[in-house]
């Protein structure tokens, strides 16, 4: 799988990367976010990371349509914490009670719900890094999607930090659900279902 590169502004540059850097990087296929005003860039996902994204997007997507609690938007979609911290997470999750975070361009602040795919070059960022920026600003609900090993932990919000994952495994044939959204559910082996 592709490998995450930390972008190192080298000693030419001393300082942080901003939002308005941001929107400067190149449209070049791949993924550019910022993180404590450091650049980080990440290669185009595999077919089995787009299968289980796309397999989330339609199985939530297909809940909202019955019950139009929130909406849920795919990548790419700015996610604006701070003026040094854009993430692209690969889906997201806003209820009606947050609509104010949406704005025509991006969402400036935190959404209820947070899903990122590991690959293997982004496993440290994504369950390290970007759950602590997470929980920083707010995030109610962040799901680590693990498609190499079939399992999603789902980190919770209690008061002002996250809970102690908890992991859901295909192989066990679980579900997922969440209480951000009553009453949906997602067996894992259909969530983890991948043409190749």
């Amino acid at each position: 799988m592709a490998r995450e590169e930390h972008v190192n502004p080298g000693t030419a540059r001393s300082t942080k990367f901003t939002y308005d850097d941001f929107v400067h990087f190149p449209d070049d296929g791949r993924r550019h976010e910022i993180i404590d005003g450091e650049h980080y860039v990440t290669p185009s996902p595999n077919t089995k990371h787009q299968a289980v994204v796309g397999n989330l997007h339609l199985s939530i997507g297909g809940y909202l349509r019955g019950r139009p609690v929130g909406f849920v938007f795919l990548a790419p979609f700015d996610v604006v914490f701070s003026h040094f911290d854009v993430v692209e997470p690969y889906l997201v999750y806003i209820s009606r009670e947050r609509m104010n975070v949406l704005t025509k361009a991006h969402v400036r602040g935190a959404p209820d719900l947070v899903v990122e795919i590991l690959s293997s070059g982004t496993r440290r960022t994504d369950t390290l890094t970007k759950r602590k920026l997470y929980e920083r600003f707010g995030v109610r609900e962040y799901w680590v999607v693990d498609p190499e090993r079939d399992v999603v932990k789902i980190y919770r919000r209690s008061r002002a930090a996250f809970e102690p994952a908890v992991e859901r495994s295909a192989e066990q044939n679980e579900a997922l659900t969440t209480p951000l959204l009553p009453g949906w559910s997602a067996p894992l082996h259909e969530v983890f279902k991948s043409p190749v």
